[in-house]
């Protein structure tokens, strides 16, 4: 399965990153997001950075891939409200006819 895994950067160049995540250190990619300095959290896909993230979001995501890994290693449940922050509290929005 291929899923975008956010990363930071560390090494900063205007064609690809030295970048740390999840999976290790890796070069990726950064002509679809440009120069971005050290530090700074990109969305990563197939070695490509897609996206600028913040923070915050990188963290919100990191923990739901955490989530979907402990389901894949076979937990019988998950704390969905630690890997999902947010997710319990809504209610789907129905269209209405």
């Amino acid at each position: 399965m291929c899923i975008a895994t956010p990363v930071q950067i560390v090494r900063p160049g205007p064609v690809s990153a030295l970048c740390r995540g999840r999976n290790g250190d890796e070069e990726i990619n950064m002509l679809l997001v440009g120069d971005q300095s050290v530090g700074t959290w990109v969305l990563s896909f197939l070695g490509w950075a897609r996206e600028v993230i913040s923070a915050e979001q990188a963290r919100e995501i990191d923990l739901a891939l955490d989530g979907l890994q402990a389901i894949m290693d076979g937990a019988d449940a998950i704390d969905v409200d630690h890997h999902f922050p947010g997710l319990g509290n809504t209610a789907p929005a129905l269209e209405s006819a």
